[in-house]
């Protein structure tokens, strides 16, 4: 019998690849690329099409799911992909705004970390509501959702492969 000994990565990523394959250790959990603050879950993924997106296109983002990803820009010329959920976890910036939307008779605000005030996207509900709506208002509806710009957020299991070397061990 021959014994190849492998490095210790290519068992890591070996043991990955199995788990993707049956699905385990894949959460499906989205972070703040900034803090690492937990904004996100697969589970409240809801596409939102909008006539006014530059182009779509369905991408691996979420926990080896296939997610629509739009692509937007605004006034200023900035460009940016957004996933869309139905909830997340984000600071909204009340009063909603109707001028400019990427979403025809749907305002919207400008969404943050609630942990470390990153700007992730912008939270969006229907013109004619009142400008200021609760958290219990917005997540009970089904008028409502929020999209995320894809940059600006880290897949938790990918987060949990990362290494961090304790000052200790460095030379």
């Amino acid at each position: 019998m021959v014994l190849i000994k492998f490095p210790a990565a290519v068992c890591v990523v070996a043991l990955w690849c199995e788990w993707v394959r049956f699905g385990l250790g894949c959460s499906g959990l989205l972070l703040c690329r900034s803090c690492g603050h937990e904004v996100a879950e697969d589970t409240d993924l809801r596409f939102v099409p909008s006539r006014l997106a530059l182009s779509h296109r369905n991408d691996t983002v979420i926990g080896g799911k296939r997610v629509s990803v739009q692509l937007f820009e605004n006034p200023q010329g900035f460009q940016f992909e957004v996933v869309t959920f139905k909830r997340a976890d984000v600071l909204k910036h009340w009063p909603a705004d109707s001028h400019f939307t990427w979403y025809p008779d749907h305002a919207w605000t400008v969404a943050t970390c609630p942990r470390c005030k990153t700007h992730l996207g912008w939270a969006f509900q229907p013109s004619d509501w009142p400008r200021t709506v609760t958290r219990e208002e917005f997540e009970g509806s089904d008028q409502t959702f929020v999209a995320l710009i894809v940059d600006r957020l880290l897949q938790e299991h990918f987060a949990s492969t990362l290494l961090m070397t304790p000052k200790s061990f460095r030379s």
